[in-house]
């Protein structure tokens, strides 16, 4: 949110000094509204108004007073105006922590605009109005509140000009997306789509469920995976889904120090229960029912989840609470916990020591040159593909994907390499 606006130019009698300043008083006290300004001009004048070969470099900022100032210092060369040049600069005024990118454009746009203005027409220097007044600064007033309320503005300044402004929100860059990463819709994605949807996009979509992973989805939609990946990373980029582990019966997962947030939160209680409910056919979610055919309590959700804990696996889980299993969707149980926070799951890696490889490879060489050489059934023989993996920074889900095998069938397979170490973490 802009805090202030307010145009500084240089005045061949005073120097630098501040012409118009929205709201008033913001950057200079003036006897009319004895208000305590923002900031203080006179440390930054000079910075802010710097000397003709400083500037029409780009864009300059600077942070006093904890607010953050966006500038774009302009000077034209010419003998029409006193001592050759005239240097001015519109700049904006935030909160020093508010994110300020997307302000850039219009700082940038606001003070070339008025150059092409002041080149054409001397449109800055032969306005005659007191400070804060006249149509410049009515320009100002009306740009401030325009972006603040609307995130938008379109102001005539002549009958052959018009400055169009509009404020376009940034995201942070999305997490990284690997082919074991399970997308999950957080909106109706068919309500988004129009006749300007890439193809690959619209082959995707049935098949985001937060079930598939990704490369299952450009399986079954018989795209590019690469193509498909980009996609996805589009709709994480604007929010539009978020990213889940691939669920399987063997996994684990533990609770975070978030749980207690769950635990004292009601509201958040009972969305759970509504969540977790099995969904029978179409109709709308039934609350799911505890043991005297009364909804689950929310001491009763908090217990399930810290039940949940390191060394446990899902299966084993289900064999402890029998009772509660048939009555919830387990899926969308563990699901829940990992959106709001408060669950997160276990990895399991694999690590295979330099020492023990380099032992490998040279047994596998002596075998070579051995004549006749020893036949070592295939089962026992250790499987290559799995080397690059054995690092300890790939965890199981991803290795699975990538081969396309169970994690019984990598169990078997890791049992080839001898002592592996797997870390749970």
């Amino acid at each position: 949110m802009l805090k202030a606006i307010f145009l500084a130019i240089f005045d061949v009698n005073e120097g630098p000094k501040v012409l118009h300043q929205v709201p008033t008083s913001s950057i200079t006290a003036s006897p009319s509204t004895p208000s305590i300004p923002l900031l203080h001009f006179p440390p930054i004048a000079n910075t802010l108004i710097p000397h003709p070969t400083l500037c029409n470099n780009g864009l300059l900022q600077l942070t006093i007073a904890h607010h953050r100032i966006l500038s774009y210092p302009q000077c034209i060369s010419s003998p029409f105006y006193p001592r050759n040049a005239y240097t001015f600069n519109f700049c904006l005024v935030l909160a020093e922590d508010a994110d300020f990118s997307s302000y850039i454009f219009v700082v940038r746009k606001l003070n070339t605009l008025f150059r092409t203005l002041e080149e054409q027409s001397q449109y800055l220097s032969k306005d005659d109005s007191k400070p804060d007044t006249g149509k410049i600064y009515a320009l100002c007033e009306i740009l401030l509140e325009d972006l603040n309320n609307y995130s938008e503005a379109m102001i005539p300044i002549d009958d052959s000009n018009t400055l169009n402004i509009k404020l376009f929100p940034t995201y942070h860059p999305p997490p990284p997306l690997y082919a074991h990463h399970v997308p999950l819709s957080t909106v109706r994605l068919e309500d988004l789509v129009d006749e300007n949807w890439d193809l690959t996009m619209l082959r995707i979509l049935p098949h985001i469920n937060g079930i598939n992973s990704v490369k299952q989805i450009s399986l079954l939609a018989d795209a590019d995976f690469k193509l498909v990946k980009k996609a996805i990373r589009h709709l994480l980029y604007y929010g539009c889904v978020l990213l889940l582990d691939v669920f399987s019966f063997s996994a684990i997962y533990a609770c975070t120090a978030e749980i207690s947030e769950f635990v004292e939160s009601e509201e958040t209680q009972e969305e759970c229960a509504r969540y977790v409910a099995p969904r029978e056919d179409n109709a709308a979610f039934a609350l799911p029912k505890g043991d005297e055919g009364e909804m689950f309590s929310g001491t009763e959700l908090a217990e399930l989840y810290l039940s949940l804990r390191q060394g446990l696996s899902v299966r084993n889980w289900c064999y402890d609470h029998e009772d509660v299993v048939s009555k919830i969707d387990l899926r969308r149980f563990i699901t829940f916990g990992v959106i709001k926070g408060f669950l997160y799951r276990v990895h399991k890696y694999a690590f295979v020591t330099p020492k023990k490889r380099r032992k490998l490879a040279k047994d596998e060489l002596q075998n070579e040159l051995r004549k006749p050489k020893v036949n070592v059934p295939k089962d026992e023989e250790p499987d290559r593909k799995l080397e690059k993996y054995l690092d300890g920074t790939h965890c199981f889900d991803e290795i699975c994907t990538d081969l396309m095998i169970s994690e019984k069938e990598l169990n078997q397979r890791l049992k080839a390499w001898g002592d592996v170490q797997i870390i749970c973490r």
